[in-house]
């Protein structure tokens, strides 16, 4: 076979691809030759399709009908996509501006970084809340409530914040919690629950209590299924074609609640850095073989870090889905190092 016949075969695929994800409608020959100036015949193009239907790439429900586009054809499309996609640059500055604007407030970046994913996709986004691979102690506060009851205030180096309450067989008095907040400052910052529990400090009874609750809320942390995430543009999702079909709706949104999910892909899935595609069967749960999810990391290497994540049907836009995650997760990290530190 020429090259000449395998590049027309390839644009042939791609005009495929690109029509279907355009318009949710099976491809015809007559339309790739109305609209595509290929210089070809029609029953060339009929061949094509036929090949690209034989090596798996496309389905027809019989021979003159239209092709849709099966898992290996999104494969091929995404493996071909141009290294150097980028949101437009008004879009880019659209988005910086919403998400620039938020102080410290983690809840508020991230909800916001959810919807503006949904929104440029079309589709619905996910952000997980970041984490760090080993929680580690950063900062202790302790206050008063009564005589016999405290309030602990701790913070963790991917500054989530904690607040519980911790009760006392004895009167406690707000210049023994400031003590015992220095001397567990002083001693555990920047220490795991592992090595807070192997280092030997000196404690009392009060000390020991108030550093065995500590380390019980970060084995919690660590222990933390994704509830914690941030989704939006579900309903958006849901309007795509593909979801006309009740039964079919209500699957995904039982999925989308119970998050089980999300956990399983993340931590099978999406290692290292850049954006990771995973396309129908190639999930590894049987529910998500009909949806494609476009994932990113964000945050600093080695530290602390989550995910932001595009869920939709396979027939999706990857270029402009990849393009949205990759800016969007860089955001992320900037804001992740400014408000730890790391610039």
């Amino acid at each position: 076979m020429t090259k000449t016949v395998d590049r027309r075969r390839d644009n042939v695929l791609k005009i495929i691809v690109n029509e279907y994800v355009a318009n949710a409608m099976p491809v015809a020959s007559e339309s790739i030759l109305r609209h595509h100036r290929l210089g070809v015949s029609p029953a060339t193009i009929r061949n094509d399709m036929a090949y690209l239907e034989e090596e798996g790439y496309i389905t027809r429900l019989y021979t003159s009908s239209g092709g849709v586009p099966l898992d290996k054809a999104y494969r091929y499309y995404v493996e071909n996509l141009s290294n150097n996609m980028d949101l437009p640059a008004e879009e880019q500055q659209r988005i910086r501006r919403m998400l620039g604007d938020v102080g410290e407030e983690y809840e508020r970046i991230l909800r916001l970084a959810a919807v503006a994913t949904a929104n440029l996709v079309g589709n619905a986004a996910v952000v997980t809340y970041p984490r760090s691979s080993e929680n580690r102690f950063r900062h202790l506060e302790l206050v008063e409530i009564h005589q016999y009851m405290a309030l602990i205030v701790l913070i963790l180096s991917n500054a989530v914040l904690r607040r519980f309450t911790l009760s006392f067989n004895e009167p406690v008095s707000q210049e023994q919690l400031d003590d015992a907040a220095v001397k567990l400052n002083r001693g555990y910052i920047g220490l795991t629950r592992r090595q807070m529990r192997n280092k030997k400090l000196e404690l009392d009874p009060i000390e020991k209590k108030i550093s065995g609750a500590v380390m019980e809320i970060i084995a919690h942390e660590e222990e933390l299924e994704y509830e914690s995430s941030y989704m939006e543009g579900l309903r958006l999702m849901l309007g795509q074609p593909e979801f006309t079909q009740r039964d079919r709706m209500l699957g995904v949104l039982e999925l989308m609640e119970a998050k089980a999910w999300l956990r399983h892909v993340i931590d099978s899935q999406v290692t290292g850095e850049g954006v990771k595609v995973i396309i129908g069967e190639e999930n590894p749960e049987a529910s998500l073989h009909d949806l494609s999810l476009v994932f990113g990391k964000y945050g600093i290497p080695d530290q602390v870090g989550g995910t932001l994540g595009i869920i939709g049907p396979k027939r999706m836009d990857y270029g402009r889905a990849i393009a949205a995650v990759y800016y969007i997760s860089g955001i992320l990290s900037e804001f992740m190092s400014r408000v730890l530190g790391e610039d």
